[in-house]
């Protein structure tokens, strides 16, 4: 009897370790902040921790290989009591199928952070409420990442989390801590998740499936036709700029991969190089001097 209890303990356990989405590592810093007594700091890491890694985001199952990369960096930058503010760096990454690299997906520094925490105070949360700000940031990015992982899966595979990310919005809409409304900024959650369930912006999120599922996930053994296929992807996205050149869904696309398709498309042939760099001069102008290393090597 007592070693079927310990089977059915170690089944549960492996049940639920199997179970979340996200292997995300949370850092906490606050190197501006004057004060002798850090402790609240480690507290709200591990509880930013807890929130993201052991809640359930979704309905699929994720194996531990499969779980989400991702970091959160917080940058607490002023304390008040029980109120902080500062910036929230959001990285996701992908792993490459056969390799062991992983792809930036997404590298954003959302400025608009505050809320509030009480030390030791759990952090509650429900779909289409808001009852803290802190969870609710944390819950929009957690869709947003699940929502930009399904769309380097399969065509639009990310809408439903992205639908759930906009809920948050909506939910939000009264708070009184900024980066929920549309009036704020044209560079916010609001317009973040606004861009990506837009139907005129949908090439972009067609270029992040072809660009890693067709592209990057085929390089491992047919390297040359991978990079063609990413150079392809990109192509539509000259529609989308031309139509909307200042779009914030395009500047974080290119924030997360100008490095990397300097490094893709660096060893490409010269007609390549010219192509996919003047494409990309015209298209990410913020980045032209960096795409004109391509050609140098």
């Amino acid at each position: 009897m007592r070693k079927l209890i310990i089977s059915v303990f170690f089944l549960i356990i492996s049940f639920v370790a199997s179970a979340q989405e996200f292997n995300c590592v949370v850092k906490v810093i606050s190197p501006q902040v004057q004060e002798t007594d850090k402790h609240i700091y480690e507290s709200l890491q591990n509880v930013i921790f807890d929130f993201v890694n052991n809640r359930k985001w979704s309905n699929h199952v994720y194996e531990m290989e499969e779980r989400i990369e991702c970091t959160l960096m917080l940058n607490i930058k002023n304390r008040d009591m029980n109120t902080f503010s500062g910036e929230l760096n959001v990285i996701l990454r992908r792993p490459i199928f056969n390799t062991s690299y992983n792809s930036i997906l997404f590298n954003y520094v959302d400025k608009d952070i505050q809320f509030e925490y009480v030390e030791n105070q759990p952090l509650d949360y429900a779909d289409n409420t808001f009852s803290s700000n802190l969870t609710s940031v944390l819950a929009y990015y957690s869709y947003v990442l699940l929502g930009l992982d399904g769309d380097s899966y399969s065509s639009l595979g990310g809408t439903d989390y992205y639908q759930k990310a906009k809920a948050v919005v909506d939910a939000a809409q009264n708070a009184k801590e900024p980066g929920w409304q549309a009036f704020q900024s044209q560079k916010n959650r609001f317009w973040l998740i606004e861009n990506l369930m837009n139907n005129n912006y949908y090439p972009i999120r067609n270029c992040i499936y072809e660009y890693h599922r067709k592209g990057l996930d085929t390089m491992y053994d047919r390297l040359e036709s991978g990079r063609s296929v990413i150079a392809g992807s990109l192509m539509p996205l000259k529609k989308v700029y031309n139509d909307r050149p200042n779009l914030f869904l395009l500047r974080v696309f290119f924030d997360a991969k100008s490095d990397e398709l300097v490094e893709i498309f660096s060893q490409a042939t010269s007609s390549e190089k010219n192509k996919v760099v003047s494409l990309l001069k015209e298209i990410d102008p913020a980045n032209a001097s960096k795409y004109q290393k391509i050609l140098k090597k």
